[in-house]
């Protein structure tokens, strides 16, 4: 089966930032997000992690940079990209997301995946190492936020996590947008984001991989209307080939080493 990129409809762009180093202040994160607010972009995402390989010395909470963002911000769509919703409790998430998207009048873009204990960012804190059993916790978890932010009485009494007779008020006003990281190659991740709006591949081998998810999306769900396929470029990479090839977002990565805070801030502001 093979899925057409949508005809003449542009990728959206926006930005991939860590909160590192430089940039590990929310106030920092925000005044970015003013500029690419006011220079075009569509889009601020924030990397989610505990620890980080050398030199990265220092790292702000995704979520406290989101809601300064929304504070600040007006038309940009934002959210930690991506959360690994095993090492969280995921009715927390979903109060944390309720106030978030309230806060920023629905443009929360929530990204989740199982995470990855290549630093030990796992199991160093104590959290799952398994990355078989992170996987069903990201799928149990996924049951119990989405229940709670839209509304549902929940009923999930999982291996991993219960939430019995509860109900999560005040549920947003129009569905949350999810978006599943997926590595290239691996098709139960991609299978996973089928369920949801969207897939944020990485490992990517070129623009041409996009058409590859693109028809296994399509298998899944029978079509990819509404759903988005997000792909990554360096600061000075060709977001134009993604799009050409099909993906539906295109976020401009930036870091994770050695940032300058005034180099970030030109090219944001040389617009999308």
């Amino acid at each position: 089966m093979t899925s057409e990129p949508p005809p003449h409809v542009p990728a959206k762009r926006g930005l991939f930032l860590p909160p590192f180093d430089a940039l590990a202040d929310p106030r920092a994160v925000a005044d970015l997000a003013v500029a690419a607010e006011q220079a075009g972009w569509d889009g601020v995402f924030v990397w989610d992690h505990v620890r980080y390989s050398p030199p990265v010395a220092a790292i702000a909470d995704p979520w406290i940079c989101c809601a300064a963002i929304a504070a600040r911000t007006e038309r940009v769509l934002l959210g930690p990209m991506v959360t690994p919703l095993p090492r969280r409790r995921p009715h927390v998430v979903a109060r944390q997301a309720a106030a978030l998207d309230l806060l920023a009048d629905g443009r929360l873009v929530l990204g989740f995946g199982s995470g990855d204990d290549w630093l030990g960012e796992m199991s160093r804190f104590g959290d799952e190492a398994d990355a078989r059993v992170r996987g069903d916790m990201l799928d149990e978890g996924l049951d119990v936020v989405t229940g709670l932010l839209g509304g549902r009485l929940v009923e999930h009494l999982g291996r991993h996590y219960r939430a019995e007779d509860v109900r999560f008020l005040p549920a947003p006003e129009r569905p949350v947008p999810v978006w599943i990281a997926a590595r290239f190659g691996r098709p139960k991740p991609l299978r996973r984001a089928a369920g949801y709006d969207g897939v944020f591949v990485i490992g990517y081998p070129g623009p041409e991989g996009v058409a590859e998810v693109r028809e296994s999306i399509a298998a899944e769900r029978g079509g990819t209307d509404g759903f988005d396929i997000v792909a990554d470029v360096p600061a000075d990479g060709d977001a134009a080939a993604w799009a050409a090839a099909g993906a539906t977002w295109v976020l401009t990565r930036f870091g994770p080493y050695e940032m300058d805070p005034v180099a970030v801030r030109a090219r944001i502001e040389a617009g999308p």
